[in-house]
């Protein structure tokens, strides 16, 4: 329905009417959309500030080293404030922009997280979020390659429109890190999604037949280019691309509509029956507090009428601090800066284009680990990603030329909390993220406990074997090589080099406690209409990528959402 809404002498304002509107068409806003438009007999928009998925860079799995480090049409490329536990140093946050979301520029990684996340939501108080009550959704998205004979196991779905893939090419250098670490003592695990979290293994990811298989691809057009309106051929599901959201439009305490601008023009899309807000970890909480949902005091300050005082909105920001042990190797079955590479490379790309298999069929971060720090601990606290390329250190500028081997480190649940507040009223202005990494200890004592775990597995003969030398970290050992670094050093080491694995959560916590911003049906409390479904709602981190959980949460949604119609 179009018709134009008029305010005194205003400029007339066009607008679109339909049942639902889903602000945001990342992970969750993908899922969440076609899964109300399939279910029932409503109209659904889904609006969303970037352009379409239909890109090299994007079905292309080694596009993500063309999109992550640098701003673009996909990528939002965020900083931080300076971060006092980094040395005063800006943390880059790269986010997804455009149809798919950060599931367009991720590492595709397929990892769920942990029973104890789940449960320890539901014995928080949000009742219906246990294990057991999500395992199901998470079934229900999935295709698992595993699955072949089209039945579903106790752990994964066979029917989803998710495809989650074994590597096709995995590198061999990602064979030889799960090779040492064995020989560290680790065990294999060939489901990290399974029975246990704990071991190492090549990890599963989301990809069919070498393509990245973003949420975009899975819930709404399946990779078809042709597909113009990129529905899918849902006549009830309206996709609006390029449409920057500027506010949720209120009626007392009830969100009516969403005011966008596109193609330069403002338009008002209403709801008839409940907004869905699905912009992310640092979208969301901005979009609210611009909207005047947040806390009073804050929104005042940039002249936001206030609708509800909200004091959690942009509050609880988690995230995976990061640190990368690399290795230099002289050989070019790993990427790398050289000529060599560079023509090995050129081979692969027309490779790929012949059978979509090969070196560009990598999502980088092949291969991967979970493990307990210490004994007794109810679940692994660290999770390790290895990558067959030399990254270098965040903290060191480029990587150096030549080729080599890298390891991730991050600690799984973090004890410091940070926060999203407003840089100004406009949503084309980026908001100010404070992640507060490292402001407590205990988390700063789990990354050294990573650096020493990784340079045990470095030194293991598996990978000792093929020769090189560590680039930053070498030089941190007390003694011979493979004996740990001392804490001191590696503490220095992790101040100057650490930074993201890019898994922010929490800024819209979900709680059963009246100061949380959404209820455990994801309702923003203190008005009608309006429920936030994506990452932010998670009330902690999950130990291990986010992006499978955003999915499940929408999955969840979509039925919270239908039983209320």
């Amino acid at each position: 329905m179009n018709r134009t809404a008029e305010k005194g002498n205003a400029t007339p304002v066009a607008e679109l009417e339909f049942d639902y509107v889903v602000i945001g068409a990342g992970s969750a806003g993908c899922a969440i959309a076609a899964r109300l438009a399939d279910a029932s007999s409503a109209s659904v928009a889904l609006v969303e500030a970037g352009p379409s998925d239909h890109h090299y860079s994007v079905w292309a799995p080694l596009g993500i080293a063309a999109t992550v480090p640098r701003a673009g049409p996909r990528n939002y490329a965020l900083h931080t404030e300076p971060q006092a536990g980094l040395l005063g140093r800006r943390s880059y946050q790269p986010r997804g922009r455009g149809l798919g979301g950060s599931s367009s520029i991720n590492g595709m990684v397929y990892i769920r997280g942990h029973r104890v996340d789940f449960d320890a939501w539901a014995n928080a108080g949000c009742t219906g979020w246990a294990y057991e009550d999500v395992l199901p959704y998470f079934r229900r998205s999935e295709a698992n390659e595993r699955c072949a004979d089209g039945h579903e196991s106790a752990y994964h779905g066979a029917g989803g429109p998710l495809h989650v893939s074994e590597l096709r090419s995995p590198n061999p250098f990602s064979r030889h890190f799960i090779d040492a670490a064995l020989q560290a003592g680790l065990k294999p695990n060939p489901d990290f999604n399974g029975a246990e979290q704990e071991g190492v293994g090549l990890y599963q990811v989301t990809q069919r037949n070498g393509e990245r298989w973003n949420t975009a691809r899975a819930y709404l057009h399946g990779g078809h280019r042709a597909d113009i309106a990129h529905n899918g051929g849902r006549e009830r599901l309206a996709v609006l691309t390029e449409a920057q959201a500027q506010r949720i439009v209120f009626e007392g305490a009830r969100a009516v509509a969403v005011e966008i601008v596109r193609g330069g023009q403002t338009q008002r899309v209403r709801a008839r029956r409940e907004i869905v807000l699905s912009a992310g970890a640092f979208h969301s909480p901005q979009l609210l507090m611009a909207s005047g949902i947040g806390p009073a005091a804050h929104l005042r300050e940039f002249g936001i009428d206030v609708v509800h005082d909200a004091p959690q909105v942009g509050q609880n920001l988690q995230d995976h601090l990061d640190i990368i042990v690399n290795k230099q190797v002289a050989s070019t079955e790993l990427f790398g800066r050289s000529v060599p590479g560079l023509l090995r490379l050129a081979r692969e790309i027309h490779r790929y284009r012949r059978t979509r298999t090969g070196m560009v069929t990598s999502n980088l971060a092949e291969a991967g680990a979970f493990v307990r720090s210490a004994p007794g601990l109810a679940a692994p606290d660290l999770q390790l990603h290895f990558v067959p390329a030399m990254l270098g250190n965040r903290g060191e500028g480029k990587p150096p030329r030549g080729h080599g081997y890298s390891c991730h480190a991050c600690v799984l649940r973090p004890h410091s909390r940070g926060e999203v507040r407003l840089r100004s009223p406009h949503m084309h202005d980026a908001p100010a993220i404070d992640p507060r990494f490292l402001a407590d200890e205990r988390d700063l004592d789990g990354m050294v406990a990573g650096v020493k775990l990784v340079r045990r597995i470095f030194a293991q003969e598996a990978l000792a074997r093929h020769g090189g030398r560590e680039l930053f970290t070498a030089g941190i050992a007390n003694g011979a090589a493979g004996d740990d670094a001392s804490d001191e050093a590696a503490r220095t080491f992790v101040r100057r080099n650490a930074d993201t694995v890019y898994h922010p959560v929490g800024t819209c916590r979900m709680g059963a406690d009246a100061q949380s911003v959404v209820d455990p049906q994801l309702r923003v409390r203190g008005v009608t209409g309006l429920r936030v479904v994506d990452a932010s709602i998670m009330p902690t981190l999950v130990g291990g990528n986010t992006n499978a959980a955003a999915i499940m949460i929408a999955e969840k949604a979509a039925d919270l959402m239908r039983q209320t119609v």
